[in-house]
């Protein structure tokens, strides 16, 4: 028996909000990174300096991290449309 998977309008919502989400996401962090590397280039002195970088380490983290969420939403989107290509 093969299965279908009839899309709604619903559905299409519900993941073009999500990529808007995600893009959001993105966006904000992309300013909070490029004030933290702002803020370590211009850093007084190495205290400063160190916590601007701990900044910008922790920015990228969380971008990885959204990237990943991003990319098991995507994959388990694909195996609920396609139940029979985990088999």
């Amino acid at each position: 028996m093969v299965a279908s998977v009839v899309e709604t309008p619903a559905d299409s919502r519900d993941e073009a909000a999500l990529r808007l989400l995600f893009h959001r996401l993105n966006n904000q962090l992309g300013i909070i990174l490029a004030h933290a590397e702002l803020l370590e280039a211009k850093a007084p002195d190495g205290l400063h300096r160190a916590r601007a970088a701990q900044v910008v380490s922790s920015v990228l983290d969380a971008m990885a991290t959204a990237r990943d969420i991003r990319s098991q939403a995507v994959t388990e989107r694909r195996r609920l449309d396609d139940p029979d290509a985990a088999a």
